[in-house]
């Protein structure tokens, strides 16, 4: 039996990027249309920054199994569209019954989850703090702090991601915006649409 090799991979929280990672990838302002409510706050965002890197993941993937646990660190500006909070794009794991851990490990975040039916669930993430997002539960970063969140995250590397799931009902149930007051509050998105059965259980289908 021939064994895989340990690997260590530091995290600088000071850029937010994992050490001896095979994954990369940036998300820039310009990727992002449609995510957020104001689109004239939006455009005006773009014309300003529109290249500038709005969150970026480093990974490590040691293989495809499901025992197999990719590792990775996101990081993300800070900022508001209009009165919301800067936010990744969100995603379900394509085989819906994997689960994923976040470590916070700087700046001041929100994990945003929905349950396929429209529930919803906000966990804070601050630093020294771990959320488990369980299966079946749709889920996105927000960053409502003023200096950039960083977190660290693994899952199940087999897990897949399907984004599509939030566009195709209008976005998530609500929307975190700034309460005025230096914190932040959930408002009902009037653009959601429930999820049709057969989307549910096609979700549900998918667990291998």
């Amino acid at each position: 039996m021939t064994l895989q090799e340990p690997r260590l991979c530091q995290v600088s929280v000071e850029t937010g990027l994992l050490g001896n990672a095979d994954g990369h990838y940036q998300k820039r302002f310009t990727d992002l249309a449609g995510l957020y409510a104001d689109a004239a706050a939006f455009d005006r965002l773009l014309a300003q920054r529109g290249n500038e890197v709005a969150y970026e993941v480093t990974s490590f993937t040691p293989g495809q199994k499901v025992s197999d646990l990719i590792v990775g660190v996101t990081r993300m500006e800070p900022g508001k569209v209009g009165e919301e909070y800067f936010l990744t794009r969100g995603h379900i794991h394509a085989r819906g019954d994997r689960p994923e851990v976040y470590y916070g490990q700087a700046g001041h975040g929100l994990m945003q989850m929905e349950s396929p039916d429209g529930e919803v669930r906000i966990v804070e993430v601050g630093p020294q703090s771990i959320c488990y997002v369980p299966p079946f539960w749709i889920h996105r970063s927000i960053n409502v702090g003023s200096t950039d969140l960083v977190m660290m995250f693994t899952y199940p590397a087999d897990s897949g991601q399907d984004y599509g799931i939030i566009e195709r009902s209008g976005g998530m149930r609500v929307r975190i915006v700034d309460d005025g007051r230096g914190g932040w509050r959930q408002v009902e998105n009037p653009d959601w649409r429930p999820r049709s059965r057969e989307e549910v259980q096609g979700i549900l289908d998918a667990a291998a």
